[in-house]
């Protein structure tokens, strides 16, 4: 399976994991942006990320779906 991939540009010191899911359309809710992080579907940084509002910065990079996400 091949990844899609999309950069996400900060105007703001962080975004929130379930924000960005929605924000970029990955997630179609936000009842299924936070079924995705329960699940085990998010990987930050290349570990499975649990926290639903985890901060995410420059440089983190996310694993969701077929979706491959840097932020910048």
């Amino acid at each position: 399976m091949t990844q899609k991939q999309k950069e996400f540009k900060l105007t703001t010191e962080y975004i929130e994991l379930i924000k960005l899911l929605k924000l970029l359309n990955i997630a179609e809710s936000g009842s299924h942006a936070k079924y995705l992080v329960e699940a085990g579907e998010v990987r930050l940084n290349g570990e499975v990320e649990l926290r639903k509002r985890a901060k995410l910065r420059a440089g983190d990079r996310i694993e969701v779906l077929d979706w491959l996400v840097n932020i910048a």
